[in-house]
């Protein structure tokens, strides 16, 4: 496949965050581009508004005819989660298109640029975006390709005038391996995705083969305690090749130091709160610092970072209510989250609302779940969202919630969530899960924000 040649795009699945990045993309560079989604959301509907033409029927005939035979100028994108018997999919593939996923065409457009691969079970959509945002605001420039929209450029994909692409890299169905980055971060490992994986070695491999495709001369940053290693080790607080150090809250934001050899930059502000984004941070300097990007523009753009929608975001932030919304959906995100949550607001009563992602994901970190749910002073739980599964005999939110050991719980319908945020006003409220939680978002905050 030769992108330049490239002038009319099709994405089946247009609607996730990662197609609608090369949605954008395309459509930037001139492209005709259509898609199709199952569901209208605010992302489609943002397509739509930039342009793009989006229809939600699994109807061939809303497919245009200038999709009617392969051609060097067609390409055809899906995503692996449609399913197998979707009538536009199979259409295409019966008349010959070959068509290729999200990761491959990441592929095929970083294939001539310097690429900033950024990989890991959580936090690199945050990182990637971090990292990109430190490349802008000092002038070094890139393009990038995010897993989550930027709070700073409200936008999932960025163009730079440069050869530099970061890239979030997606272990999912080993998609990172289609890429060869001269700079490779890796921020955690831990078990996920076992119904892609099988179990937790197999995941590791693929960690390990990504770290393989680093491109002679380039670096890899790797986290410290991950069962393998990079040129470069990184970590919050411990000790390893760069590292944070007096990490504090001061009026409600995070400062820290930077400690990497001999460099020692001191009571950097963070634009985000989090210590799992001081560790983010962390690895982001490191980066910056190999392009040679200069540590005071560093700093000014990690004090003017506003992060990723839906990661550590805040809705409501007034005298009376704290409420902010995240995407954690496996159990050690969870921890890193409300362990900073706790830290931030150690003296508030903590309301946590959860909706467990995936029927495989809940049913193999059951007990990883229900530790860390117990960290909720008030637990709203939701019903699974299923995804792309089935449901799994027995496995379901009233089954989590008897393996958590605090009193205040229960299951509840989004109707319930609001019903009960309306009578009790809580005073720091989270929404945490990669399902259609998001959805509560707007009418929560107009609960919290307009009493």
């Amino acid at each position: 496949m030769n992108i330049d040649q490239v002038k009319q795009v099709f994405l089946i699945g247009i609607g996730g965050i990662g197609m609608s990045g090369l949605a954008r993309y395309f459509y930037q560079l001139g492209c005709t581009v259509i898609g199709y989604d199952k569901t209208e959301t605010d992302l489609t509907l943002a397509l739509v508004r930039e342009g793009i033409t989006v229809f939600y029927q699994d109807d061939i005939q809303l497919i245009p005819e200038g999709f009617q035979n392969p051609s060097v100028e067609t390409l055809i994108v899906f995503t692996p989660a449609v399913p197998k018997d979707l009538r536009i999919k199979n259409y295409f593939v019966d008349k010959g298109f070959e068509l290729y996923k999200r990761s491959q065409v990441l592929g095929f457009i970083s294939a001539s640029r310097f690429t900033i691969g950024v990989a890991g079970t959580h936090g690199k959509t945050t990182t990637s975006t971090m990292i990109a945002h430190i490349l802008k605001d000092s002038g070094y420039d890139c393009s990038a390709f995010l897993g989550g929209i930027s709070s700073n450029y409200n936008t999932n994909v960025l163009f730079g005038d440069n050869n530099v692409v970061v890239v979030e890299a997606d272990e999912y169905d080993r998609s990172f391996l289609t890429l060869h980055p001269n700079i490779a971060v890796v921020t955690s490992a831990d078990a996920d995705h076992l119904d892609i994986y099988g179990d937790e070695s197999h995941l590791i491999d693929s960690f390990k083969l990504f770290l393989d495709r680093v491109v002679e001369d380039g670096k890899s940053i790797v986290k410290v305690g991950l069962p393998f290693e990079g040129d470069i080790s990184y970590s919050r607080e411990t000790s390893a090749d760069a590292y944070a150090g007096n990490i504090h809250v001061h009026e409600g934001e995070f400062y820290f130091d930077y400690i990497s050899g001999e460099t020692r930059v001191e009571n950097i502000r963070l634009g985000i709160p989090g210590l799992h984004n001081v560790e983010n941070a962390v690895a982001a300097i490191t980066v910056a610092i190999l392009l040679g990007i200069d540590i005071d523009k560093i700093v000014v753009a990690l004090a003017n970072f506003k992060g990723a929608k839906r990661r550590f975001e805040y809705i409501v932030r007034t005298p009376e209510h704290v409420y902010i919304d995240d995407y954690a959906h496996h159990p050690e995100e969870l921890r890193a989250f409300l362990n900073s949550m706790r830290k931030l607001y150690p003296t508030k009563k903590l309301t946590v609302v959860f909706q467990p992602h995936l029927f495989t994901r809940t049913r193999d970190f059951v007990d990883g779940f229900a530790e860390v749910l117990g960290m909720a002073d008030e637990l709203l739980l939701m019903e699974i969202y299923p995804a792309r599964e089935l449901p799994i005999d027995g496995v379901d939110s009233s089954w989590l919630l008897n393996k958590i050991g605090i009193e205040n719980k229960r299951v509840v319908t989004p109707q319930e969530v609001l019903d009960q945020v309306m009578a009790e006003k809580p005073e720091l409220i989270v929404t945490v899960g990669a399902g259609d939680i998001d959805r509560l978002v707007k009418p929560l905050k107009a609960i919290l924000a307009h009493e």
